[in-house]
């Protein structure tokens, strides 16, 4: 019997095709099934990003920093409009979000329970800051970064970052090329030739198998 006061995700093949839905905690329990999920990254006018700190009340990566803000859609929904619709619930904004591309990965948390996804990850600017909001039994905190500090940071704790939030900035440079152009003020910065290399070993850190790949 399905129960009606439960989240359920979209289960999906390895072409993203939608196949049925779960609950969600079955979703992530034990190595996961494979579903629909996206991660938002906003920046600022200064072409710095904001993280999100996971509220320690999470079952997985409770307390890790994250980018802006990771969900899964509802069923009609696209990427766009689960991430727009996410972001208020959130961080008590509004924001035009584009689509960059879809990554898939399966990533294991100690032995609590694993993330196995298809990712879509989407693009924002935020005008004004000083309207964010916290949701606090989402997000614990926030802080804008640069993309040398963040570098600098993941490099040397990878552990206190989520894993899918490394896999999206190390795809960014693979981004649509008409949503590169639309950013390139913003995003010249975060594709620089060396990024991908300084992200290998943050992510050899947390995908020792390497099950993590772009989706095209």
């Amino acid at each position: 019997m399905r129960d009606s006061d439960a989240e359920y995700l979209i289960l999906v093949d390895k072409n993203d095709n939608p196949i049925g839905t779960e609950e969600k905690v079955k979703c992530h329990l034990p190595n996961g099934k494979l579903h629909r999920a996206f991660t938002v990254l906003l920046f600022n006018k200064d072409r710095n990003l904001l993280l999100t700190r996971r509220s320690s009340n999470k079952m997985l990566w409770p307390g890790d920093w994250d980018g802006t803000v990771a969900s899964h859609p509802r069923q009609s929904e696209t990427y766009v409009s689960s991430a727009e619709r996410r972001l208020p619930e959130e961080l008590g904004i509004s924001c035009k979000l584009d689509y960059l591309f879809k990554f898939e990965y399966h990533v294991p948390y100690k032995n609590i329970g694993s993330e196995n996804e298809i990712c879509g990850t989407l693009i924002g600017i935020v005008d004004d800051p000083s309207k964010i909001k916290l949701v606090k039994e989402e997000i614990s905190d926030i802080k804008w970064v640069t993309l040398d500090d963040l570098l600098e940071d993941v490099k040397k704790s990878p552990h206190l970052y989520c894993p899918w939030m490394i896999v999206a900035l190390y795809f960014l440079s693979e981004s649509k090329t008409d949503v590169l152009s639309e950013y390139r003020s913003i995003l010249s910065v975060w594709v620089r030739s060396d990024v991908k290399h300084i992200l290998e070993e943050p992510l050899r850190y947390h995908f020792p198998d390497k099950k993590w790949g772009l989706k095209k």
